[in-house]
């Protein structure tokens, strides 16, 4: 690891990080040298990730959370200060999907469903962090897992999308409030990756030729594929990027 990416001393605080896009991050923070604590719910997910994690050296740090209950999240964050001594970097990447209805027979409560977690437990999280690193007063940076739903049509994915594009619209207005503290903020922009979530639509014959298709990649994104972006934005190097959104989806977007 080059001195531009090594984040020995580091604390680094990731929701949703047992699985998925959220444990590339944590991988990639955690052989960067940080310390890492995951948020999830599932305590047998929280305990495996944290296995895998402690094998690079640094400490780990796994508490169950759900986003979604303000009380729990303000807890986390203070437990996660507290016992891992400060708060550098905060990724917000926990999230739902949404169910099959169509947007005619979608209810409010299944549409609220899907914010309470990816918008308005993303929110809480960001502010909690923020909080912590604006008290410590070295800067910080905080990320976001957005997805193309946020700028492409998906059918049956109002609450997803609207989301989605919400939390990028609440990074942006952090980069800007908060840039004075020296903490930036970004969004990044997963394309179609391989996570618990995505296994149904991957399982699919018709849907993997048709989109697979269109990735000038020509495969399924991978968690690994996050770990080297989360440790430039977590890292110095990039101290001078902040209010923007990073698409990582073999290009798939372009099309």
């Amino acid at each position: 690891m080059t001195p531009m990416f090594d984040l020995s001393g580091h604390v680094a605080v990731i929701t949703g990080g047992n699985s998925g896009i959220g444990l590339g991050f944590a991988r990639g923070l955690a052989k960067a040298g940080a310390d890492v604590c995951i948020l999830g719910r599932n305590t047998e997910r929280n305990d495996a990730a944290a296995a895998q994690l402690g094998g690079h050296g640094g400490r780990v740090l796994a508490l169950r959370c759900d986003v979604g209950d303000e009380q729990q999240v303000v807890e986390a964050i203070g437990r996660t200060a507290a016992e891992l001594g400060r708060i550098d970097s905060c990724f917000v990447n926990a999230g739902v999907a949404q169910g099959a209805a169509s947007f005619a027979e979608t209810s409010l409560a299944d549409f609220r469903r899907v914010t309470s977690i990816n918008l308005e437990g993303s929110f809480v999280t960001l502010r909690e962090a923020a909080k912590v690193m604006i008290a410590q007063g070295d800067g910080g940076s905080l990320v976001a897992t957005a997805s193309l739903a946020a700028r492409q049509g998906v059918p049956r994915g109002q609450a997803y999308g609207a989301s989605k594009a919400g939390l990028i619209a609440i990074m942006n207005s952090i980069a800007v409030e908060l840039a004075k503290y020296r903490i930036r903020a970004n969004s990044v922009l997963p394309g179609w990756i391989e996570t618990p979530m995505t296994d149904g639509l991957f399982a699919r014959e018709r849907f993997s030729e048709v989109v697979q298709a269109r990735i000038p990649a020509r495969r399924w994104g991978q968690p690994d594929d996050f770990e080297a972006v989360a440790a430039y934005l977590a890292s110095p190097a990039s101290a001078y990027h902040t209010g923007d959104t990073l698409t990582i989806d073999g290009g798939y977007s372009l099309f």
